[in-house]
């Protein structure tokens, strides 16, 4: 029986987050987050720390036409 792989949580700059593979090369522009697990509990950590989905641009554009 072979153990369930290992994920990381990454993030781009645009502050989105995924999960990828421990042993994959990340695509280019995502960077490890720092959190490494089951697939169960990178999505958990996810869920914590995502809190607003949109893209960083979007939040900045979005605040600067409030002010």
């Amino acid at each position: 029986m072979s153990e369930a792989p290992l994920y990381d949580v990454v993030r781009n700059d645009e502050e989105q987050y995924s999960l990828w593979q421990a042993d994959r090369d990340l695509p280019l522009g995502w960077h490890r987050e720092g959190t490494r697990g089951t697939r169960e509990e990178c999505v958990a950590h996810i869920d914590s720390v995502w809190t607003d989905i949109r893209p960083r641009s979007v939040r900045e554009r979005q605040q600067a036409a409030r002010t």
